[in-house]
């Protein structure tokens, strides 16, 4: 009871910046966050903070991830990949929407605690791999809907190779050090187009994999 309450409360916070549609406010709901936050931030987790992770890495704010579920426009999508699990909280709630959710992890550590979470969870239609994600996951492509969980300089041609006829990308482009944009890009007729949505602030993606 106590945790469906934090939810419910988390809601109405992130309500009071973003207006949430009802299919993103449900999975929001079927989410416990604090189990994908380190046990010393736990009395934190239903703050609309990033929290620190391993790594040098971070958990997106409950807001972010609201965000950038909504601009992802998940109702009735099959597939979706992440670029960058992180802690996979991001993913559990993209799969509380989509049938399945693919999710590359460049740092070894971040990904085992995310599979463990998946598995406690019974989240099952999560897929994971220890991979660079900029490469994609060209086994499971195209993807319908592909989510960048860090901010890129220019998302790789790869992934828009991966991404469905009439998909959407979204991405926090870097446009100067400290000034990201949330981008989302269209695929018709095999050509991108993009609109900025807003200012955000992400980790940077990196290169290769890290054991």
């Amino acid at each position: 009871m106590i945790k469906a309450r934090q939810r419910q409360n988390l809601v109405v916070e992130i309500e009071k910046e973003f207006a949430l549609d009802e299919h993103v406010k449900e999975a929001l709901l079927a989410v416990d966050r604090e189990a994908f936050v380190p046990t010393q931030f736990k009395h934190l987790a239903y703050n609309l903070d990033a929290l620190p992770l391993a790594a040098r890495q971070w958990i997106s704010s409950p807001l972010t991830v609201a965000k950038m579920t909504q601009h992802l426009e998940l109702k009735g999508i099959d597939s979706v990949l992440e670029v960058g699990c992180g802690s996979g909280y991001q993913a559990a709630v993209l799969s509380k929407l989509s049938r399945r959710v693919f999710t590359i992890e460049r740092i070894d550590e971040l990904l085992k605690e995310a599979k463990r979470r998946f598995s406690e969870l019974e989240m099952h239609n999560i897929i994971t791999r220890f991979d660079d994600g900029q490469r994609g996951w060209k086994q499971y492509a195209p993807f319908e809907r592909i989510l960048f969980s860090a901010t890129a300089k220019e998302v790789p041609q790869v992934l828009f190779d991966q991404l469905a006829e009439g998909g959407i990308l979204i991405a926090p482009v870097e446009e100067t050090e400290n000034y990201h944009i949330i981008t989302r890009y269209y695929k018709k007729n095999g050509r991108i187009t993009s609109e900025t949505i807003e200012q955000c602030l992400f980790v940077p993606v990196l290169d290769g994999t890290q054991k």
